[in-house]
């Protein structure tokens, strides 16, 4: 494929978006370069009442679920806004091929007072950070679909 080009296509959010950005991670032996990631990562969309679960295990996202607002807390960290900013990231992403300095993860994790990146427990945050490298990689590679909106 080259670079720019899209077939897939996927509506945000969903459980077909999320798989089809897996699909692409788990097949690209660039994200093998990262290093692995072990890690459970919640992501919410309070407004839309929209809860996933991605499981990062060693090179590859293993699974992608739609779940409860209490299974996507119910992990290391989860990632929570309101769906006008996942909407701006991705759209950002898009544009530029991966996130500029204003919309990186960790970026909108330092902007927001309540934070980004989300848990019950410090320690398991701290997989935010230690694999921030990764999960960027993972939402920087929504540029290779076209992604609609509901």
């Amino acid at each position: 494929m080259t670079q720019g080009a899209t077939t897939t296509k996927a509506t945000f959010p969903s459980v077909e978006w999320f798989k089809a950005i897996s699909a692409i991670v788990n097949d690209d032996p660039g994200y093998n370069h990262i290093g692995t990631c072990d890690a459970t990562v919640g992501v919410r969309i309070p407004d839309l009442e929209k809860n996933y679960l991605l499981t990062f295990e060693a090179f590859e996202v293993s699974d992608v679920r739609e779940v409860t607002p209490a299974g996507a807390e119910d992990t290391d960290f989860w990632l929570e806004m309101p769906y006008a900013k996942w909407k701006e990231m991705l759209e950002n992403i898009k544009q530029n091929g991966k996130a500029d300095l204003h919309h990186t993860l960790n970026t909108i994790d330092l902007e927001d007072p309540e934070g980004f990146a989300r848990s019950h427990d410090g320690y398991r945050r701290d997989a935010f950070y230690r694999f921030n490298q990764t999960f960027q990689y993972f939402f920087d590679s929504s540029a290779k679909i076209d992604t609609a909106f509901v």
